[in-house]
């Protein structure tokens, strides 16, 4: 028996999807991080209103605003074959331009801010901004640090926040699908 053959034989096998969060719409369409994480439970995530055209399928530029790293190594395991973000309808794209919406890690720090800006311009209209980690939401640990200007939610307007140091890739994918519906 060839390990091909066995491949065939097999087929994938992945466990089936949680069902999807339960649907709390926003008032607005860019508010803050923490009423968009203020749901029942701790650390769950309210579902939002997506931009129109945005439903099914998700674009996202990633901006590491000055992170520690834990957040991407989460964002990195969420999107592995492990957890399979994609078969949600969330990818990662290297361009601005070919972007949804931009997920978020890190307080901006001073050398962060103006490429955040700029990144947020690149991307086109409508668009939606997900911050991942406590950092990245409220400051964090690093909050009061000296190269820092704030969080991302003080710098640009958040649309769904991820809570957690680092948040687990199951929130971060239960945060995606509540943008895609999926």
């Amino acid at each position: 028996m060839s390990w091909i053959g066995k491949i065939r034989r097999v087929g994938r096998i992945v466990e089936p999807a949680p069902p999807l969060p339960a649907f709390a719409p926003m008032t607005t369409s860019a508010t803050s991080a923490t009423s968009a994480t203020s749901a029942t439970e701790p650390g769950s995530i309210d579902a939002v209103v997506p931009p129109t055209g945005v439903t099914g399928s998700l674009q996202l530029r990633h901006v590491d605003c000055g992170s520690c790293n834990g957040c991407e190594l989460e964002i990195t395991s969420a999107f592995s074959s492990v957890y399979d973000a994609e078969q949600f309808g969330a990818r990662i794209v290297a361009s601005p331009r070919h972007a949804d919406g931009l997920i978020t890690t890190g307080v901006v720090t001073h050398n962060m801010h103006q490429p955040l800006l700029n990144t947020l311009n690149a991307v086109p209209e409508p668009r939606l901004v997900i911050a991942v980690g406590d950092c990245a939401i409220n400051g964090g640990a690093f909050k009061q640090g000296y190269g820092v200007v704030g969080s991302v939610a003080d710098v640009i307007p958040v649309d769904v926040g991820v809570p957690g140091c680092p948040p687990t890739p199951h929130q971060i994918i239960a945060a995606l699908r509540t943008v895609t519906g999926r």
